[in-house]
C-alpha cells in the first residue's frame, strides 16, 4: 500500500472531484447546509477541474496521492490571493483526502509535499484557509506547524455564512 504523490494530470480530474466532493460532504457535515453539501455533484467539480486545469497560466500546482493507482487524496498551491501578505507568500488552496483514507498518512504526505516544494523555492510565509469550525482540520494544519494569524472573513455557502480562519507558518531562508 505504498503511497505516491505526482503531479495531477487530465485524465486525474473525475477522480480528484470525487476526492473534493466526498471530503467536502465527510468533512462539512454539521458544519455547512447539508443540502448544499447532498447536492454538489462529481460530475460537474470534473469539469470545473478540467477547465481551471487545461485553462491554468501555470501558476497553480496540483497534486495527487495515488495509493495502488487509485487517487486517494488532491492539493492545490499557488501563490496567495491575499493582498495583505508580502511578496513571495504561498497559499494552500485545498487539501482533500478520500473519507475512508483520513488519519492514514494521505493529508501528511501532501502537506509536506507542500512544504518541501514552498521552502525550496523560498516562499514564505505560507498561509491557508479553514473554517473557523472545522476542529479536525485545525488540529492537522496546527501539527503541522500553522498557527492563526488573526485573519477572518465571511465565507457563503449555501445562504449561511461559515466564517474562516486564516493560518501562516513562516520559514526562514534556511528552512
Amino acid at each position: 500500500m505504498d503511497l505516491r504523490i505526482r503531479a495531477m494530470t487530465e485524465d486525474d480530474c473525475e477522480a480528484v472531484a470525487a476526492v473534493r466532493v466526498g471530503g467536502w460532504q465527510w468533512a462539512y457535515a454539521g458544519l455547512m447546509p447539508q443540502a448544499y453539501l447532498d447536492a454538489m455533484s462529481v460530475e460537474e467539480d470534473a469539469a470545473r477541474q478540467r477547465g481551471r486545469l487545461v485553462g491554468g497560466h501555470g501558476t497553480v500546482v496540483n497534486i495527487v496521492a495515488e495509493r495502488d493507482g487509485v487517487v486517494v487524496g488532491w492539493a492545490c498551491f499557488g501563490p496567495c490571493r491575499d493582498e495583505d501578505t508580502p511578496a513571495g507568500a504561498q497559499e494552500l488552496y485545498a487539501l482533500y483526502v478520500r473519507p475512508e483514507h483520513v488519519s492514514g498518512g494521505v493529508g501528511r504526505a501532501l502537506m509536506d509535499t507542500w512544504l518541501e516544494r514552498a521552502t525550496a523555492a523560498g516562499c514564505s510565509p505560507l498561509v491557508l484557509w479553514v473554517l473557523k469550525e472545522n476542529s479536525r482540520a485545525r488540529r492537522f494544519y496546527e501539527k503541522a506547524g500553522f498557527t492563526p494569524d488573526g485573519a477572518e472573513e465571511p465565507f457563503q455557502v449555501g445562504g449561511a455564512e461559515v466564517p474562516e480562519v486564516r493560518y501562516a507558518r513562516s520559514f526562514s531562508r534556511a528552512g
